[in-house]
């Protein structure tokens, strides 16, 4: 009766698993086990790549790209493949906190066990996000993924038939006896163009650290070792026992076998760095703006009516070229047509019970009546600058009921009253 029991429970399973999935279980397995095209092959060939020889990915968010490097038989890297990236979310910058709908940024380890053969969203890999560096520095969230089905929320979104090769160079990779490879994510090719553009951006600093091991790689065509020490990523350190370093603890010198042509390659850069013409995209400013996006999320979740589109520091028409930057609301004063000579509208220090734009009371009744027209809501828009917009919406909320209450009525029908 166990056993019948443990089989029938065996076949629910299975069979509430393809409905999750939307397929079958042997529909599942051979995505998974799909090979690569012919022509991928010949093209691996081609360049001196066998097929189960390392790789390592590298991801471009601003012009995204997604790029599969592979070894060849010298030890160095070649790219075999490069990929639109159908959807990643957030903006330029790294991920803050669960939530925040950023794609991360930095460099993570993928191994075997990462590999989901089994997603919802056909075949996915999982990033590795936090990695050392992003835990000792505070940074939350999980399931951050290389998926297929177009749609992303802090991931990195193909087609489905482009993560099925992605997926197949890192299987093939794992069976040839590579532990894990490596995933490079920045927000844009760190040129020195590119990182002139954003030299006053609030992640600059980070993307300069980043930048070291993008240039590590450019000088030597070979993935850099990467550690974290002093809460900062250091690429290519040794250290005299061979043990891997603390996140948190103090740096050890430096030691590099690649300086001539690092300082080629650094005089190069320096020499193009003031070549920026292209304006800077959107970035996301700081853990301030990675609350907000999480509290959006978290509302979101609950079922909540939120804006279509998460919160944002950055104006909307750094956002959008040509979208109107929303400001703060403010009476309707259009001070472009300012008279050569300003009106004296507002007269400081007025009893409470006289209207701010009519001069001092003067002995002739008359006189104050030929003044009282001089005030209307016409007058505002020539204002001189120094006039504050609470004083304008005054003086047009004063001047009113002086209109109204013309002509005045005789003396004796007010006694009458």
């Amino acid at each position: 009766m166990k056993i019948r029991t443990a089989i029938l429970g065996s076949l629910l399973a299975t069979t509430l698993l393809a409905g999750c999935q939307g397929s079958s279980v042997s529909d599942l397995s051979l995505r998974a086990e799909k090979p690569l095209p012919e022509k991928v092959v010949a093209k691996m060939k081609a360049k001196g790549m066998t097929r189960t020889s390392p790789i390592m990915v590298r991801i471009f968010k601003e012009e995204g790209v997604l790029e599969v490097w592979k070894q060849k038989n010298n030890g160095k890297y070649d790219q075999i493949a490069s990929y639109e990236i159908c959807k990643w979310s957030g903006k330029l910058g790294p991920k803050y906190i669960e939530g925040d709908r950023q794609a991360p940024e930095g460099f993570y380890t993928v191994r075997p066990a990462q590999m989901n053969p089994n997603s919802n969203y056909y075949l996915a890999f999982n990033i590795g996000f936090p990695n050392a560096y992003d835990r000792a520095n505070g940074r939350t969230g999980q399931h951050l993924m290389v998926h297929g089905a177009c749609s992303s929320s802090g991931c990195y979104s193909m087609t489905d038939e482009q993560v099925a090769e992605i997926y197949a160079f890192g299987r093939d990779a794992f069976k040839g006896g590579q532990r894990d490879f490596q995933i490079q994510a920045f927000p844009f090719r760190m040129t020195a163009a590119n990182m002139a553009r954003y030299k006053s951006d609030p992640n600059y600093s980070f993307w300069k650290m980043l930048k070291q091991g993008y240039d590590a790689f450019e000088t030597t065509k070979v993935p850099p070792k990467v550690d974290v020490c002093e809460k900062r990523y250091v690429f290519n350190v040794s250290t005299p026992d061979g043990q891997p370093l603390s996140p948190t603890d103090a740096c050890p010198p430096s030691v590099g076998g690649e300086a001539m042509s690092y300082a080629s390659y650094e005089k190069t850069y320096q020499s193009a760095f003031s070549a920026a013409q292209k304006a800077p995209a959107p970035s996301i400013q700081g853990i301030a703006e990675a609350k907000l996006v999480s509290a959006w999320s978290a509302a979101r979740a609950r079922g909540e009516k939120v804006t279509r589109e998460p919160p944002s520091l950055t104006p909307a028409s750094a956002e959008k070229a040509g979208a109107p930057d929303i400001r703060p609301a403010t009476p309707s004063v259009q001070p472009t047509a300012i008279a050569a000579t300003p009106q004296p509208v507002a007269v400081p220090a007025q009893p409470a019970t006289q209207t701010a734009a009519v001069p001092a009371p003067q002995p002739n009744p008359a006189a104050a009546q030929a003044a009282a027209p001089q005030v209307s809501p016409q007058v505002s828009p020539q204002i001189s600058s120094m006039t504050t917009a609470s004083t304008v919406a005054q003086n047009v909320e004063q001047a009113a009921p002086v209109a109204a209450a013309e002509p005045k009525k005789p003396w004796w029908k007010i006694i009458g009253n």
